[in-house]
């Protein structure tokens, strides 16, 4: 098949079934998501199983999932220059090898400084990965047909949520947690044969020079600020460092706020907040996900170490999550359209923030289908929120901006779940103490829920800013 056709033709008994590019591109990007998801939502299950190998506290590995985020953070404000200036395929492939270098280094070190050194080199394939897929998508597919793209998009991406909590607590319970990693290989390997056959290589000759005293700026900033909050709690290295990080993290992102004010051609473009549905997209989507983000670390980390539940165990309740996420991406558009973004974003931040507290009044004689239902409201809920978050973004964003957008709203995202997963190992550590308990106890775990909870609720403020027709192009097609 010419690559050029943007068609995928498949041969079913003599009978051929052609995939249009609407939905052919959108797949692809999948394919590279559904890595990163599955493993995202594997390590979880398991982290506290490879906590015990390492000898560490499984509260102590958010750090783990905080290299990540950092890696995130300090290479998708570039992005976005570098898919302009090399090509999006040449980028997208790339970033699928490093990813599958970081997930095999993972399943075979031995140390905490290496395992979290190994996710760093996962993060920096992810900050590629994910936002340059974003970019081809939605430079690839009309204003109108977004929302259909995205279902497209985040169904089979959400496979890996479903598949990866048990999945992980089965090879965790029965095997060994190194192979978690592992499974990335042959999923990347797809991926990585598909982008290079059917992505065009777009590219921007006028892409401009990259901000390099940007890039330093905001990417060291990020990196200290998120490592040194993590590190809050721990006896992995001294106070004055750990205080150190964050003072010096704090202050290199400040100064990149004022060099963004001043620069012609800033990383990251803070003016673009001017734009109200990207504004309300990147700051209340950033509260709504530091309480979604706490979610994958708090609750297999509260079913196994509070309530003594199987890794395995464990994850069968957290896919349950994803279950209801699924569910939700094809009733999302109909109920977009009915109620529309203003409506939908306020109230359903509501919604959500209830649910995420009620996580924590799971207890030891809390029965399995009730768990199972309230994680399932759980999936549901934020999926519809994710939904809407992440098409309104670019509901008044002309195209030449796409990229500019992505790489603003990809780095406060993953910085922003990063930024759960760090609150909520802060919360849980300071409700044990506080008890005086001498391990993890289930009694440990509803500060966090409830606070993570009230994240997400605080976002209905930015969404109630909104004009009421919002977002109208995006169902209907039409101009606002």
């Amino acid at each position: 098949m010419p690559k050029q056709s943007g068609r995928l033709k498949l041969s079913n008994r003599g009978h051929v079934v052609t995939i249009p590019k609407t939905m052919l591109v959108p797949l692809i990007v999948a394919c590279a998501m559904f890595m990163e998801n599955m493993d995202s939502t594997v390590i979880t299950t398991s982290l506290p199983a490879i906590a015990h190998y390492l000898g560490e506290s499984p509260v102590i590995m958010k750090i783990a999932l905080t290299a990540y985020v950092v890696g995130l953070g300090v290479f998708i404000p570039i992005c976005g220059w570098m898919a302009d200036r090399f090509g999006a395929r040449r980028i997208f492939s790339s970033a699928i090898l490093i990813f599958m270098l970081g997930s095999v280094l993972c399943a075979t070190l031995h140390s905490l400084a290496g395992f979290v050194a190994a996710r760093f080199v996962q993060g920096i394939g992810g900050a590629m990965m994910v936002p340059v897929g974003r970019i081809v998508i939605f430079r690839t597919i009309p204003k109108n047909e977004l929302i259909r793209a995205i279902g497209y998009l985040t169904i089979p991406a959400l496979l890996g949520p479903v598949v990866g909590p048990p999945l992980g607590g089965f090879i965790t319970t029965y095997f060994n947690w190194r192979w978690i990693f592992l499974i990335n290989i042959p999923i990347g390997c797809i991926g990585l044969l598909l982008s290079m056959r059917y992505l065009g290589n777009w590219r921007d000759e006028d892409c401009g020079r990259l901000d390099i005293k940007g890039f330093i700026l905001s990417g060291v900033g990020s990196a200290l600020a998120m490592l040194g909050f993590a590190l809050l709690g721990s006896e992995l290295v001294p106070v004055w460092l750990i205080v150190t990080m964050c003072a010096a993290g704090s202050l290199m992102l400040y100064a990149y706020w004022r060099h963004a004010h001043t620069c012609s051609q800033p990383l990251l473009d803070i003016e673009l907040l001017s734009i109200p549905t990207l504004r309300a997209s990147v700051l209340g989507g950033s509260l709504f996900r530091i309480g979604l983000g706490a979610v994958p670390f708090l609750l297999p980390l509260s079913l196994q170490e509070g309530l003594g539940r199987s890794p395995f165990a464990a994850g069968l309740v957290t896919c349950a999550s994803a279950l209801g996420s699924i569910t939700m991406k094809t009733l999302a558009g109909p109920v977009l359209q009915r109620f529309g973004y203003r409506a939908v974003m306020t109230y359903n931040a509501i919604l959500c923030g209830l649910v995420l507290a009620g996580y924590g009044l799971f207890g030891q004689g809390t029965p399995l289908w009730l768990m199972l239902a309230v994680v399932l409201l759980g999936g549901l809920f934020p999926s519809l929120q994710f939904t809407s978050l992440n098409t309104i973004a670019y509901a008044d964003v002309s195209e030449n901006l796409v990229s500019r957008v992505t790489s603003l709203a990809s780095v406060v995202q993953q910085l922003s779940l990063g930024m759960g997963v760090t609150i909520a190992g802060i919360v849980v550590q300071l409700s044990n103490r506080l008890q005086g308990h001498a391990h993890l106890e289930s009694a440990d775990f509803w500060p966090a829920f409830v606070l993570i909870g009230l994240f997400a609720m605080s976002s209905a403020w930015h969404s109630r800013r909104l004009p009421v027709h919002a977002g109208l192009a995006l169902t209907t097609g039409g101009a606002e």
